[in-house]
């Protein structure tokens, strides 16, 4: 048993961390203060009752730090609402006293090994200490058990989940590092296939011909600083520090392996009818604005892959799609990418992690992508469902020109 215990001491509070405050504390808080006051106000059998709603009131903020302070907050309560209970020689009969329960749950849910443990010991020695000063039924005293300990076990299911998904993200995002990094690396590959060639022709040449010689070793040159940018541009994706969408599994890249381009360009986006297979059939139309072959080949197989998810996803995942449109533009402000289908959009409670895939190797490029259901026509009908479903991304020139310069 030292083991577990030793383990769950110095476990650390979860992940991802939870935010500091959101609308819903204060909606709570909203909610609790006017029910307190009713309550005390209807019941006029329960003792000392508004004594208990005051003291009910002064504890209400601890649920505003719960998430950041979670013991700390269930120890303020606990323990006051256990050194009022002994001053007025009663428990808490007041219904909202419930509100102690979130407390218990947060400490599960947010808290580090040390502090559901401490969290742990202070709701048995209230137990034990309400054991001690009265006489609760057999009833009560299951009831009560049943209560904490469901409410424990919500706490850390919740608490696993989310952890588990952190996990998987986390897993995503490496496995865009590793494909982006594998690209570059095929990049970098055929540069250097190209010096050497290069090389062995100015050998060959070198002594009748000084000339041609030469015009090698410029063509030399050229390719070797692009080779040391590629470089430098895989160096910093596999440096950098680390929503939801309508996809399958993670990982799943939209083809096999098999039908994948070891390195593709953003010219490979006009094959992409033919290579994001799936079932079913479907009418994709790619539209091109702007030089796709000019863009440097990490930005370029960015835009590819950022297309073929889109498009995959469409192809398995949109009821009803019978059309994808796929637009690039390429200018001087850099690549503006957007897929759109007509499919209906699916509410998923625990969406895929294809588009976190998606964000992540835009970002890595310092650009951004979006995804979502297409807003109503201004005038339409704001219940048609099949408005379809838009991925967007940009990649702004300045910002992929110095990731990969």
């Amino acid at each position: 048993m030292t083991s577990p215990l030793r383990s769950l001491w110095s476990a650390p509070a979860a992940v991802p961390p939870p935010p500091r405050r959101v609308w819903r504390d204060w909606a709570l808080v909203g909610v609790l203060v006017p029910l307190v006051v009713v309550e005390a106000a209807l019941r006029p059998e329960v003792p000392w009752r508004w004594a208990w709603g005051v003291a009910l009131l002064a504890l209400v903020p601890t649920l505003l730090w719960r998430r950041t302070r979670p013991f700390t907050m269930l120890a303020i309560a606990f323990g006051a609402g256990t050194a009022f209970g002994l001053a007025t020689g009663d428990d808490p009969q007041l219904f909202t006293t419930a509100y102690f329960l979130v407390l218990v749950y947060a400490v599960m849910r947010w808290g580090s090994g040390r502090a559901m443990l401490g969290g742990g010991a202070l709701v048995l020695g209230g137990w034990a200490l309400s054991l001690a000063t009265g006489a609760p039924s057999i009833a009560d005293l299951i009831g009560s058990a049943a209560v904490v300990v469901t409410t424990w076990s919500l706490g850390l299911a919740f608490r696993w989940r989310a952890g588990a998904r952190a996990r998987e993200l986390d897993r995503m995002r490496l496995l865009e590092r590793e494909q982006l990094a594998r690209d570059l690396h095929d990049t970098v590959a055929h540069h250097v296939s190209a010096i050497a060639i290069q090389a062995q022709a100015g050998l060959a040449v070198a002594d009748r011909d000084p000339d041609a010689a030469a015009h090698v070793l410029r063509t030399i040159e050229l390719e070797a600083s692009r080779t040391l940018d590629e470089m430098r541009s895989m160096v910093r994706v596999l440096r950098r520090d680390g929503g939801p969408g309508r996809t399958g599994d993670a990982g799943d890249p939209g083809v096999d392996a098999a039908e994948r381009s070891p390195a593709p360009s953003a010219g490979d986006v006009r094959r992409l009818a033919a290579s994001a297979t799936g079932p079913g059939d479907l009418d994709v139309e790619v539209t091109v604005a702007g030089d796709l072959e000019a863009l440097p080949p990490a930005v370029g197989a960015a835009v590819f892959r950022l297309a073929q998810e889109a498009v995959t996803n469409a192809r398995r995942h949109a009821p009803g799609a019978t059309r994808v449109d796929v637009d690039v533009r390429v200018d001087g402000s850099g690549v503006q990418l957007e897929v759109r289908d007509d499919g209906r959009p699916v509410a998923s409670a625990r969406p895929g992690y294809g588009i976190t895939g998606m964000i992540e190797r835009a970002s890595l490029l310092g650009g951004t992508c979006t995804a979502g259901p297409v807003a109503p026509a201004p005038g339409g009908d704001a219940d048609d469902a099949t408005n379809g479903w838009r991925v967007s991304a940009v990649l702004p020139r300045e910002a992929w020109t110095e990731t990969t310069t």
